[in-house]
């Protein structure tokens, strides 16, 4: 069985490996003597320090599954800076119907940001993102958002995000 891949931009992946390295390296070895400090203070049955601190090493340690799960599993995709038709990690400027004009990045779900523009294929804005990928400039899209029917003209791709 092979793993499924999960595609992400550089800058995506470099932010998970380094929540990873402050866990293991920061958070982990902190919470490890606040529980050998915890347990010094005697009875741990009402030791609320204690109990406090192995709840949080339990988030720790959680986190640090996850985020293994999700770097071991990346397909780091860089970006394209030119061309016009438009791939994972493209940048987008569109434009509605009203003719406001519309920035996107077309990222992983792990970074997603629709108010900052990052938006995935696997996200709420998702139907936009699918509907975008393999379209060029000068196409015109229409998506099923949460708000509704939304039509887009492509009027720029592939430039650099600022």
């Amino acid at each position: 069985m092979s793993v499924q891949r999960t595609p992400m931009t550089r800058p995506g992946y470099e932010k998970l490996r380094e929540e990873l390295d402050r866990l293991k390296r920061v958070d982990r070895p902190a919470i490890t003597r606040a529980i050998g400090e915890a347990r010094a203070h005697g009875d741990l049955s009402e030791n609320a320090e204690y109990h406090a601190a192995r709840e949080k090493q339990g988030f720790i340690e959680g986190r640090i599954a996850e985020l293994e799960a999700k770097v071991g599993a990346a397909e780091v995709i860089e970006p394209p800076t030119s061309g016009d038709r438009v791939t994972f990690g493209s940048t987008v400027l569109l434009e509605d119907e009203a003719g406001k004009e519309v920035r996107y990045q077309i990222v992983g779900s792990d970074e997603a940001d629709p108010a900052r523009g990052r938006i995935s294929v696997l996200a709420p804005l998702a139907p936009l993102a699918r509907t975008l990928i393999g379209k060029s400039v000068g196409d015109t899209v229409t998506a099923q958002l949460p708000g509704g029917k939304k039509t887009f003209e492509i009027l720029k791709a592939n430039f650099p995000w600022e």
